[in-house]
């Protein structure tokens, strides 16, 4: 394979831009008019959700990287990518408002939900409205007129807020111009309109709404001439520096305090905002024009899910689906079951409770001498966590490795190990500069003849019951004595902080999971190259890391089949001759968030898979402690494979396909094809039977 000759952008797509693309296919579910309508609105909120991580991240950081001496750095190449960025991120946003105003909210005003603006009230409602400002709002609003004496508040990430520009002069005779008014974070930002006062169906109206048309109210005798809502994105990353801070749990706390006054990346204002109050109000932020978002709705989308949660219309959401429980472990001791077979499970089509069983039933036997867990991320309430802090206050040896830096995740895993802390558990935070993403339990038992058993729970996502219903993954739990036991070992290596055994089951980064991952692809090829087959199968969120990327290429210039099924960022720039034409990648983006990431290799008919926290990416192989792990039995292999990859890679209806350039078309039924949704068959395939999986 020779690419020496080739550009780098003929190499390998452009990751922004990957990610971008990502979240046009996440609005073009929001655009798909087959999917009930709170669940595309639902759709609207998370393209929203993910344009603000995309800013308070991957902007931020790239802006950070390029600043020198306080200046941004005027190299062309990057003034380029964040005009690419920006252009992209507008038509992006500027789309998503146009199926919100256009689409969404008159189909919901048709099923009688209806999002009110001032002019749409009645008399009556606007009364209401009126009412509730004085009682609810008006108590809560502190104005700020600026002068030197009153200088332009802090404003906090993602907040609402108004700018008001006033006629005039003030109290005290002085020409104060202009006053930001800070929506209070308490308040809800749906409100619901009494039913009485609505003719057919629901009304709601937005806190926005309301301040806006009682702005005036706040300022007695005083003209105002315009005013908008608007809000700033900030950088959200926290920096610790782990080698100098003596306790990172403390420092952390620190940080926490500050992210939300990082450095500001972009500015949100109403559409009708006057050019000179934004203006003013890129000038406050330090931010250039490309950075100003100017949108026809309220400036923060995601908070139209409170909007969601009001509405009890069952028909506008998907129907109900519930997890099939595991017969084989009903009335059954969990360690005895595993001392006969290894369990696998796959989330959301089987219940996270088993999980949560397990740990809790270890928490209260008596034999079970010791636990240990990693904690990425497992939300502020989390009955899990609780069978911990139990196990550790009955005495056993609880050892639990918390992610402090697991973003956006950070207030509640300081709050979990606290906890667990006072209850006696030993806690530790990781290895400095390397994030804890593995997903590991481990369960140490005396059994009845007297000798240690080892029983551990590994998985390809969180330990947090709540996403569990809506993402995918596997998790096998095992008593297989030489994986078990190699699980202690990441542990030790963990808490320790020693060098890690060899292993020869898990593939544990930052050692050894970039080399066992192009050692497989390499073998492929070799098998390719001696004339029969070489197949590579592998799903994941992300594959971005140029290692795995060459190692692909050589393959599938050496004629291996290789089929990728990534749900987010690509920059493999598959079927390309010479370089990758027998390459496929795509991504599916359907009710459930795909999260399970897997990795198939024939190996001459071994069928050799593996389960895996980690994606192709270089932070996870190289920044990061990830584990992958085989699945040895041969029937589990078949489960993983005619349940994790066979059926996306015949979906027909929530598949988009990556072509050479960088762009997805969506999949769609062909000639005498059926329609065939992998989600849709493994709901009906593996769900409970009284449930309508839709």
């Amino acid at each position: 394979m020779a690419t020496w000759g080739l550009s780098r952008s003929a190499i390998y797509l452009d990751r922004e831009r990957s990610q971008i693309a990502f979240n046009w296919r996440v609005l073009a579910q929001a655009e798909d008019k087959s999917i009930p309508l709170l669940e595309r609105l639902k759709y609207l909120c998370i393209v929203g959700s993910n344009l603000d991580e995309f800013f308070e991240v991957r902007v931020a950081s790239l802006l950070a990287q390029n600043t020198v001496d306080g200046q941004l750095a005027q190299h062309t190449t990057f003034t380029s990518m964040m005009e690419r960025i920006d252009k992209e991120c507008h038509a992006l946003e500027t789309r998503q408002y146009e199926v919100l105003n256009q689409d969404i909210l008159p189909a919901l005003s048709r099923k009688g939900i209806h999002l009110l603006r001032h002019t749409e009230r009645t008399e009556a409602q606007r009364a209401w409205v009126k009412s509730y400002f004085e009682r609810e709002v008006r108590p809560l609003l502190t104005p700020i007129g600026l002068d030197p004496a009153h200088p332009f508040p802090q404003v906090v990430n993602k907040s609402l807020n108004f700018i008001v520009s006033l006629a005039g002069k003030d109290a005290f005779g002085r020409g104060t111009a202009i006053a930001i008014v800070k929506a209070p974070r308490v308040l809800p930002r749906v409100i619901k309109i009494p039913d009485e006062l609505t003719e057919k169906g629901q009304a709601f109206c937005l806190l926005s709404s309301v301040i806006h048309a009682h702005i005036g109210d706040l300022f007695n005798d005083r003209e105002v001439l315009a005013y908008s809502q608007f809000r700033v994105t900030r950088d959200s990353d926290l920096w610790v520096d782990e080698d100098e801070v003596k306790n990172l749990r403390q420092a952390l706390q620190g940080e926490l305090q500050g992210r939300q006054f990082g450095v500001a990346v972009r500015l949100e204002v109403a559409k009708n905002c006057p050019e000179a109050l934004s203006q003013f109000l890129l000038e406050q932020f330090s931010l250039t024009k490309d950075r100003l978002y100017a949108v026809d709705g309220p400036v923060n989308m995601v908070r139209l899910s409170e909007l969601i949660d009001h509405v009890s219309q069952a028909n506008l959401r998907f129907p109900a689906f519930s997890a099939k429980p595991d017969t084989k472990l009903a009335q059954k001791n969990i360690f005895d079951v595993l001392n006969k077979q290894d369990i696998l499970l796959h989330h959301p089509f089987q219940p996270f409770q088993t999980v949560i069983d397990f740990i809790r039933t270890a928490s209260l036997d008596p034999n079970v001498l010791a636990i240990k867990q990693t904690i990425y991320r497992t939300g502020m309430n989390s009955d899990l966590m609780e069978s911990l802090i139990t196990a550790a206050r009955m005495g056993k040896e609880v050892t639990v490795v918390v992610e402090l830096m697991a973003r956006f995740d950070e207030e509640a895993n300081i709050n979990w190990a606290d906890r667990l802390q006072r209850a006696g558990a030993q806690v530790v935070y990781g290895v400095v500069g390397l994030k804890t993403h593995a997903k590991l339990a481990l369960v140490i038992r005396r059994e009845e003849g007297g000798g240690l058993r080892h029983y551990a729970h590994l998985g390809t996502g969180n330990y947090h019951p709540s996403t569990t219903r809506f993402y995918t993954d596997f998790g096998l739990l095992t008593a297989h004595p030489k994986k078990a036991a190699e699980v202690n070992e990441v542990f030790i290596h963990l808490t320790g902080l020693t060098k890690p055994k060899k292993l020869e089951h898990l593939w544990l980064a930052p050692f050894f999971l970039q080399p066992k991952i192009i050692k497989a692809i390499r073998n492929e090829a070799r098998i390719a190259r001696e004339g029969r087959p070489g197949r590579i199968i592998a799903k994941m969120n992300a594959l971005v890391d140029e290692s795995v990327i060459r190692a692909l290429y050589a393959a599938s210039a050496d004629g291996v089949k290789i089929d990728l099924i990534v749900r987010g960022a690509c920059t493999l720039r598959p079927g390309v001759p010479g370089l990758s034409e027998n390459i496929s990648v795509r991504s599916i983006i359907g009710r459930f968030l795909e999260h399970s990431r897997i990795y198939y290799f024939r190996n001459d008919l071994q069928h050799d898979v593996y389960l895996a926290s980690a994606d192709w990416m270089s932070r996870n192989l190289f920044r990061r402690i990830e584990v992958a792990f085989p699945v040895l039995e041969k029937n589990l292999k078949k489960r993983i494979i005619t349940e994790g990859l066979d059926p996306y890679l015949k979906d027909n209806q929530n598949a988009w396909v990556l072509a050479s350039d960088g762009s997805y078309e969506r999949r769609k039924v062909r000639g005498k094809q059926k329609p065939f949704s992998a989600q849709q068959y493994l709901m009906q395939t593996l769900g409970s039977p009284e449930d309508e999986a839709g």
